[in-house]
């Protein structure tokens, strides 16, 4: 196992480089760079431009940028934000926690209420509560997530019951601890809501089709045949095997949930990697966008490495070699 994840990590340092040169590709695409804007300014002169276009290589070529980049990233420097006006990491620490605040609420959020939800289902399969969740269920994959955070964002404004948009209360500093973490679990709702719904809705269909396989094994007979009781055939015996695959899918939900919070981070203006992302693109801060693109791959591909070590300690069936 410990060599299967070393090779794994070892996989993952030519997908990074690939990655993220291919994102200094694309934004050196656009024409200009960050210090155009300065060069209408008449406070600063265009000496001093250009000494900071020489200090950070902005006058070399993408390929000449990109080396000295890597050089930089070899020494855990992630370079300056021209826009932030700071090392990119000490913005990216910041943000990097806000979007894992989003996302675990997500996770806990969808994966307590759809696993349990599509047990339910399949053990019931075919009454009214089955066909009611199945039914809501279509409609959460059916309804965009930007159209559904309009709607939650347009219903806080109009009731006040919500923040609408933000992680923090104007007067969050003055709250006592408690206070704080309140506030925080306010401003989380809409976007847990918003990202969570589709969540539920897909893992749920899932969870109640791998339930639904499982209850036809042979095993499942069998155990019924020898007298034990449902409750048992349904929760030590079926629901282990039904949970296996989800497993195997929770790296994918991981990269999923980051993209899907990228945009909602931004009609929701949560504070987190997606948002600083479009942030880096519009004022064309080419080293903030790149460790946001780098930090942000790097958390898909270690939720995809965390799937095969989840699901290897779930089945013990499984072996890496």
């Amino acid at each position: 196992m410990i060599n299967y994840i070393i090779r794994r990590l070892l996989f993952f340092i030519p997908l990074l480089l690939a990655v993220s040169f291919i994102g200094f590709v694309c934004i050196n695409l656009a024409p200009g760079n960050y210090f155009d804007s300065l060069k209408q300014n008449p406070q600063v002169s265009q000496d001093t431009i250009r000494l900071y276009e020489q200090k950070y290589h902005l006058d070399q070529n993408v390929f000449t940028q990109y080396y000295y980049w890597l050089v930089n990233i070899s020494k855990l420097d992630f370079g300056y934000s021209f826009a932030y006006k700071i090392p990119v990491f000490e913005v990216l620490k910041s943000r990097m926690f806000n979007t894992f605040i989003l996302s675990l609420s997500v996770l806990l959020f969808s994966w307590l209420i759809a696993i349990p939800l599509g047990i339910y289902c399949a053990v019931n399969q075919y009454k009214f509560t089955d066909k009611l969740f199945s039914f809501f269920s279509f409609i959460g994959l059916s309804i965009p997530s930007f159209f559904f955070a309009l709607l939650l964002l347009y219903f806080a404004s109009l009731t006040g019951i919500l923040p609408a948009g933000g992680m923090h209360s104007l007067n969050y500093e003055a709250f006592s601890p408690l206070g704080k973490f309140l506030d925080l679990l306010k401003h989380l709702i809409i976007p847990t809501l918003v990202i969570g719904t589709s969540s539920i809705a897909g893992l749920q269909r899932l969870m109640r089709g791998n339930m639904l396989e499982v209850l036809r094994a042979q095993y499942i007979t069998t155990a019924r045949a020898k007298g034990l009781p449902e409750y048992r055939v349904i929760y030590l015996h079926a629901v282990r095997n039904a949970i296996n695959p989800m497993v195997t899918i929770f790296g994918g939900s991981l990269a999923g949930l980051l993209s899907g919070a990228a945009l909602t981070e931004i009609i929701c203006n949560w504070p987190g990697l997606g948002r600083l992302m479009l942030d880096a693109v519009m004022s064309q801060d080419l080293f903030l966008f790149a460790g946001d693109l780098l930090m942000i791959s790097f958390l898909l591909i270690l939720g995809y490495l965390i799937a095969d070590i989840v699901l290897a300690w779930v089945d013990p069936r499984i072996q890496y070699q």
